[in-house]
C-alpha cells in the first residue's frame, strides 16, 4: 500500500513535458570552424550572430574592429587571410543579423558608430570596409544593436553614453532618441514580440519597460533593484508580455527571475543557481517557451521551460562540456533541421574556434512533429519603417516549417522614398549580392544566351565582364 502511495505522489511531482528529455550534442571536429581568433574585448555580448545562411563572429583585429562572416557550410580550418568585415576604427562590440534579410548585418563599435552591411550572396571574396550605411549619433562606444522583430529597416542601438537611439536604416536617420531614461550604462535592450515596447537592464540595478513612441513619459513600468548584486543583469521579453531577467544576488549567486510588467513590486518567481562571475546570457524560443542560459566563461548551457502556472520556471536539463565559452550564437527556428527534431542550435565560441551544439528532442517517428514546430516567425516584415514610426504595430508573419524552410530569393535592402542604401550598394558592386540580371534562367523563345562572359570579354549588350552566362531579351 505504501509503495502505491509513493508512486502516485511521484507522478504528481514529475511534471509532464515534451522537452524533459531534450539533449545537447556538440558537432564533430570537421563540422567546427577552426583557427578563428575570437575577440578578447571586455564586453558582455554574444560575439556571434547566426542565420540560415551565415555565421558571423567578432574577431581580434589590429588597429580597428572586424568580424568574420562565414557561409554555414564553410567548416574546417579558416585561413588567416580569409576576408573580414573591417570598416570600424575601434573594436566591434555587438553584431546582429537582420531578421528580414539574411544578407544584412548590423554592428556596434567602440568607435561610437553603428554600421549596416550587405553581405554578398555567397559570402565575402575581398575584405569589406565600406558599409551600406553608417549611423552616427552616439557620443560613446556602442555596445548593443537589435533589429525590430516585425518592421523593416528599424534598428535600436544603445551606447555607453546611457542613450538609446532608434534608427530608420533605410534613410540613415535617428528617429527616436531616449536620452533621460537611464542614469547609467545600459546592459541589455530587448523588443517585445510585436516590437511595440522595449525592456532594458541598467547598471543602476533597475529594469524598465519603455514605450519609445509614446509622447511624454516613456517609461511605463520600472523595478528598482531587480537583482541586488552589482554584476551585470540581462532582461528579455517573453511572448506573453512578461519579462525574464538574469542577475546576481547580494551574495553573488546567479539568479533567474520572472516579472509581470503590470505589477513589478515582487517577482513572479526567483531561481537561484550557483555562485559564479559569468554573466548569464538568455536565449529564448517563443514557439516552445524554452529559455537557454549561457554563462560567459561557463562550460554549460542550462535550459528551462516557462509555463503560465506556478512555479512558472521549470528546470529541464544542463548541457555540459569541458571548454569554457567566450560567446554564443543562436540559430533562428527557420534554420533548424526539422527532420532530426532539432529544437535549437548554438554556435559556441572557444578561444580559437566556433563549435555548433545541437539540441534535439528524441522521437521515434520520422513524421513531421507539429507539436515541436508550431508556425514560427518568417523573414517577411509585417510593416515598413515609416508605418511603425507613425504608430502602427504588426505581429510577426508566421511560416510553417513542415516541408523544411526554403529561403526565398535574396533581396537588396528595400528602398523606401530616397534611400541612401541604394547608392551605397551600387558603389560597392563587387561586394554586393549578384543582381537578378546575372541569374541563369532557361532561355525563352524571345531571348538569347550571351556567351561573351565565358571568354571573360566585355559583352557589348550589357557592359559586363565575368565568367558566367545570362540572358538578354531581344526585340523580335
Amino acid at each position: 500500500m505504501s509503495s502505491f502511495v509513493l508512486s502516485t505522489d511521484m507522478k504528481r511531482v514529475v511534471r509532464q513535458s515534451k522537452f524533459r528529455h531534450v539533449f545537447g550534442q556538440a558537432a564533430k571536429n570537421d563540422q567546427c570552424y577552426d583557427d578563428i581568433r575570437v575577440s578578447r574585448v571586455t564586453w558582455d555580448s554574444t560575439f556571434c550572430s547566426v542565420n540560415p545562411k551565415f555565421v558571423a563572429i567578432i574577431v581580434e583585429a589590429s588597429g580597428g574592429g572586424a568580424f568574420l562572416v562565414l557561409p554555414l557550410h564553410k567548416t574546417g580550418r579558416i585561413d588567416k587571410s580569409y576576408p573580414s568585415v573591417c570598416g570600424h576604427t575601434g573594436p566591434v562590440l555587438d553584431i546582429e543579423w537582420c531578421p528580414h534579410n539574411d544578407q544584412v548585418i548590423a554592428s556596434g563599435s567602440e568607435d561610437c558608430t553603428v554600421m549596416v552591411w550587405q553581405i554578398p550572396e555567397n559570402g565575402l571574396v575581398t575584405p569589406m570596409a565600406e558599409p551600406v550605411v553608417a549611423l552616427e549619433g552616439h557620443s560613446k562606444r556602442v555596445g548593443i544593436v537589435a533589429w525590430h522583430p516585425t518592421a523593416r529597416n528599424v534598428l535600436v542601438s544603445a551606447g555607453c553614453d546611457n542613450m538609446i537611439i532608434i534608427w530608420n536604416v533605410g534613410t540613415g536617420e535617428a528617429m527616436i532618441s531616449l536620452e533621460d531614461e537611464h542614469p547609467d550604462v545600459i546592459f541589455s535592450v530587448s523588443w517585445n514580440r510585436n516590437g511595440s515596447l522595449l525592456c532594458t537592464a541598467c547598471k543602476d540595478k533597475s529594469i524598465r519597460v519603455i514605450d519609445p513612441r509614446k509622447d511624454g513619459e516613456k517609461i511605463i513600468a520600472e523595478k528598482e533593484k531587480a537583482h541586488d548584486g552589482a554584476r551585470p543583469m540581462r532582461a528579455i521579453f517573453l511572448s506573453d508580455g512578461n519579462v525574464l531577467t538574469t542577475g546576481f544576488s547580494r551574495m553573488s549567486e546567479r539568479q533567474l527571475a520572472l516579472w509581470n510588467t503590470h505589477n513589478m513590486e515582487e517577482p513572479m518567481t526567483v531561481n537561484e543557481m550557483d555562485t559564479s562571475n559569468g554573466v548569464l546570457l538568455p536565449f529564448y524560443d517563443p514557439d516552445t517557451n524554452v529559455v537557454y542560459l549561457c554563462g560567459k566563461g561557463d562550460s554549460s548551457i542550462r535550459y528551462f521551460e516557462i509555463t503560465d502556472e506556478a512555479p512558472y520556471v521549470h528546470f529541464l536539463n544542463t548541457f555540459s562540456s569541458k571548454e569554457p565559452q567566450r560567446g554564443m550564437g543562436y540559430m533562428p527556428k527557420r534554420g533548424l533541421d526539422v527532420n532530426k527534431c532539432e529544437i535549437a542550435r548554438f554556435f559556441k565560441l572557444h578561444e580559437r574556434k566556433c563549435e555548433p551544439i545541437v539540441m534535439t528532442v528524441p522521437r521515434k517517428s520520422d513524421l513531421f512533429q507539429d507539436d515541436l514546430y508550431p508556425d514560427t516567425a518568417g523573414p517577411d516584415p509585417a510593416l515598413e519603417a515609416e508605418e511603425w514610426f507613425e504608430g502602427k504595430n504588426g505581429d510577426p508573419i508566421k511560416i510553417s516549417l513542415k516541408n523544411g524552410y526554403v529561403p526565398s530569393k535574396s533581396r537588396e535592402i528595400k528602398v523606401v522614398k530616397k534611400n541612401i542604401l541604394d547608392s551605397k550598394v551600387t558603389k560597392n558592386a563587387e561586394n554586393s549580392a549578384p543582381s537578378s540580371k546575372c541569374a541563369t534562367p532557361a532561355p525563352s523563345t524571345d531571348s538569347k544566351m550571351c556567351f561573351s562572359h565565358l571568354n571573360d570579354v566585355l559583352c557589348e549588350t550589357c557592359s559586363n565582364t565575368g565568367t558566367h552566362t545570362h540572358t538578354h531579351t531581344l526585340e523580335l
